[in-house]
């Protein structure tokens, strides 16, 4: 147990900054869950099976892995601004590319307007991430990214709204079975009209980011360099790899991504077939999952005045665990409360994993920011084995194991840092 933390999060002069840089942690939110109920969407438009849809993850999640690292070189060449801007500009391209992709009617051409998208949000966050921790002193540094991604899930929930309202209720009512006996030109017309109400939401998205992107570009920012030395890549993967402490916060970083986006993407599929509901119903489980989530974000960056960031987070993952085991083995409302309770012990892990492999890195702080964001990965890999183990063995059920086990992960990394490290929130009551 600590004393609060006497470091200011931010000052005066960064506040407006601040303020307007958090705002895109909402709008990544946002499109993050918009993408987890595609998998429902999709799945019922285009009659998939749960291996099929999980290809949406892994377009979406594969772009973070591929882009993360270029949009490190990036800003160690110029600045986070232009980090941020280029991000937010490629966010808003593949939400516009909706469009083109609605008129073919092309799932291939869906994941390709997806990976453009998830390519910005990759730039965006492996720029946002560390430019928040910078904005202060480094004693609160932690603290600081939790507070940025407590309004993450701020627009998780205004995600699952739109996609609610505005792609989920515009589903056609017609199962596989019914679209299987309905004429090709049928069958058509209902899936035009469905990818349509996908298209309007995701377009009218991107046309708020060109706003955004104005704003932003008008606005001044704090440089908030690295300085030292313009060390070269191979020197800087080396000190990295040859941190214990940042190598395993990637690997717990991996392996908790993976955990969150596998919950849910199937939230609304377990919950349909447990409670008997169409998807638009289900979705307000799934949005109960990201209320808690929200609400948790919060309570949680609280206690870290109190109570070490990576104990909170290890006895976090010990209660996800014992929630997911309910999900696996429990049934009907008990089953789907417990899904829902999972986001609750899941909502400080990414910041907090994060900020606690981010410790200490100095000039490498913008490199290995972009490994961290790289590790985001697993919300590709375990989505898509969750989906294998589903179909194989017939059950919803027992596809939650792959969670499970990533939870794990986190467990271990908690528990290292906790024996191995000072965390800076720990040290900074006293300075």
């Amino acid at each position: 147990m600590n004393n609060p933390s006497k470091s200011a999060l931010v000052s005066k002069a960064t506040l407006w900054p601040f303020i307007l840089l958090t705002s895109l942690f909402l709008l990544w939110g946002l499109a993050n869950n918009m993408t987890d109920t595609l998998l429902a969407a999709f799945k019922k438009i285009l009659s998939m099976t749960d291996t099929q849809t999980s290809f949406i993850q892994l377009a979406f999640y594969g772009a973070y892995f591929c882009l993360a690292l270029p949009a490190a070189i990036y800003i160690k060449k110029y600045t986070y601004k232009s980090g941020v801007l280029l991000g937010l500009g490629l966010f808003a391209v593949g939400g516009l590319l909706f469009y083109p992709a609605s008129i073919t009617m092309s799932y291939g051409f869906f994941l390709f307007a997806l990976y453009v998208l998830a390519g910005g949000l990759s730039i965006l966050e492996t720029s946002a991430n560390p430019y928040i921790m910078v904005m202060g002193p480094e004693a609160s540094a932690t603290r600081r990214l939790n507070l940025a991604q407590s309004f993450n899930p701020v627009g998780s929930i205004i995600g699952v709204v739109l996609s609610k309202f505005f792609i989920l209720s515009k589903l056609n009512v017609a199962e596989a079975d019914e679209r299987s006996r309905m004429t090709a030109e049928q069958l058509q017309q209902v899936r035009q009209e469905e990818l349509d109400a996908v298209m309007g939401t995701y377009v009218g998205v991107a046309l708020f980011l060109v706003v955004m992107w104005v704003l932003i570009k008008f606005t001044k920012m704090p440089t908030a360099s690295e300085g030292g030395l313009q060390d070269s890549l191979g020197n800087g993967l080396k000190r990295l790899l040859g941190n214990k402490n940042y190598v395993f916060g990637v690997l717990a970083q991996f392996f908790y991504v993976g955990a969150q986006i596998g919950i849910w993407s199937y939230t609304i599929r377990y919950v349909m077939m447990e409670l008997d509901m169409n998807e638009s119903d289900a979705s307000n489980y799934y949005l109960a999952a990201i209320v808690l989530f929200t609400v948790s974000r919060f309570l949680f960056t609280a206690l870290m005045k109190f109570v070490r960031p990576s104990l909170l987070m290890a006895i976090s993952a010990i209660g996800a665990i014992g929630l997911t085991m309910v999900v696996i083995f429990g049934h009907g409302m008990v089953g789907s409360i417990a899904l829902v309770c999972i986001s609750g012990c899941m909502s400080l892990m990414f910041p907090t994993i994060y900020g606690l492999a981010a410790e200490g890195l100095g000039d490498d702080t913008k490199l290995g920011g972009s490994g961290l964001i790289m590790a985001i990965l697993g919300g590709a890999i375990f989505p898509f084995i969750q989906g294998l183990v589903s179909d194989s063995l017939d059950s919803i059920h027992l596809s939650f194991f792959v969670p499970a086990a990533c939870y794990l992960v986190v467990v271990a990394y908690g528990l290292f840092h906790y024996k191995h490290k000072k965390e800076i929130p720990a040290m900074a009551a006293g300075e």
